[in-house]
């Protein structure tokens, strides 16, 4: 048995349920953390930033799991749409964050700031791109939506893109973490494009 075989044997024994199970865990911790005083002098801003960091994480790593399995033969597909909802939900405890914990619901300068702030304003619209994947990431909408359900959840590509853009642009100068995940983004999308053009362009 070759190590690619082990790590697939291993990955087919751990059940998507269990991902929701411990998903949850990472958010509780740094609560924790920020209630205890060890995320530093401000806790919000620094829960705000490792939640909406393991979201991309997340996201990217739900980016990766077609070009693992084409390219490594790393298949993590049974366990892509419990990544995808999990990412979700970080992104929505990172936006919590910021409404409830930075700008205490004060809702006038909420909108003020969606407006104005560019980084907000990206970020705001890659979350609402995330809603409807979100909202059919079940068997039922498979079905009931067939070979549209596909095509709606390409929308992540955006998605992604704009939340490594919303991160570029939220730090102060061009700082190296960020620029990294913005290439990893692009890196895993243009390994999911270039074979999809070859095939279009050899059935042309």
């Amino acid at each position: 048995m070759t190590l690619t075989d082990r790590v697939n044997a291993a990955i087919r024994a751990v059940p998507p349920w269990c991902l929701y199970v411990v998903a949850p865990v990472p958010a509780a911790w740094w609560l924790y953390l920020g209630l205890t005083g060890g995320l530093g002098v401000e806790p919000i801003k620094a829960l705000e930033h490792e939640l909406g960091e393991f979201a991309l994480q997340l996201l990217i790593l739900g980016l990766a799991v077609t070009p693992l399995r084409q390219h490594l033969r790393i298949n993590l597909m049974k366990h892509r749409r419990a990544i995808g909802v999990i990412a979700f939900f970080y992104v929505f405890l990172h936006l919590l964050a910021w409404l409830l914990l930075d700008m205490r619901g004060l809702w006038s300068q909420i909108l003020a700031d969606i407006v104005k702030r560019p980084y907000i304003t990206i970020g705001m619209a890659g979350f609402a791109l995330l809603i409807p994947l979100a909202l059919t990431s079940n068997n039922l909408s498979v079905r009931k939506l067939g070979p549209a359900w596909r095509k709606l959840h390409k929308l992540v590509y955006p998605a992604v893109l704009l939340g490594g853009l919303h991160y570029i642009w939220l730090v102060k100068g061009l700082q190296f973490e960020p620029l990294l995940y913005m290439a990893a983004i692009v890196g895993l999308l243009l390994l999911r494009w270039v074979p999809q053009r070859r095939r279009a362009m050899a059935r042309a």
